[in-house]
């Protein structure tokens, strides 16, 4: 499994606020494969003790073989899992670093960084891998979570989550997204972006 997809939308009833991992269990989905951006319901977590063999095993793949991209992104995975994000961070930079246009591990890194606190890193992470997918509709679920959760941005989270509707306007979570937007809509003292077209009224 290459790839983390950072939303694992909890079954049919997705939480707003938790940010979606591709590779995660906690709340995001694992890509197999490169590009892959939908994935199998996340499974319950493993045992830590699982995850400190699996962690062992793969710490000494990169010990002797630090080129290993793969092995990185598996070991940023286990980091991620057993809720390990600065160890997780640095695990997704070796692969980053032996290639820097995975949407996949930027997104499950960006969620790490959110999980910091580091939320200015994680927008940078959400929106590089979207910019390289524009169909990566993980990145823009998160996006959309941490400028309405973290950075109390609306005009942002909303461009975002409209975004994440046009390209999956009936998947799951959709309906809480468009709950989301409606939401902000009512509160009635939210500033759109200049251009931005004004929320469509959804009780017609």
């Amino acid at each position: 499994m290459e790839n983390k997809e950072t939303i694992v939308m909890m079954g049919v009833a997705l939480v707003i606020g938790i940010l979606l991992g591709v590779g995660g269990t906690m709340w995001m989905q694992k890509g197999s494969s490169p590009g892959r951006t939908a994935a199998p319901p996340a499974s319950a977590p493993a045992p830590a003790v699982n995850f400190q063999e699996d962690i062992r095993i793969l710490e000494g793949v990169v010990a002797k073989d630090p080129e290993n991209r793969n092995a990185w992104v598996q070991l940023g995975h286990k980091y991620f899992d057993s809720q390990q994000p600065m160890k997780a961070v640095d695990a997704y930079d070796k692969a980053l670093a032996l290639d820097p246009n995975d949407p996949n591990v930027l997104t499950d890194q960006g969620v790490m960084f959110r999980q910091l606190g580091w939320y200015d890193k994680a927008i940078e992470n959400f929106k590089k891998a979207n910019e390289l997918d524009p169909r990566h509709i993980q990145s823009l679920f998160n996006q959309g979570i941490v400028y309405r959760y973290d950075l109390q941005d609306l005009p942002n989270a909303v461009e975002a989550w409209e975004k994440y509707l046009k390209l999956n306007p009936g998947g799951q979570g959709a309906a809480q997204v468009q709950r989301e937007l409606d939401a902000l809509k009512g509160a009635g003292n939210m500033e759109l972006p200049e251009g931005h077209p004004p929320l469509p009224d959804q009780s017609k």
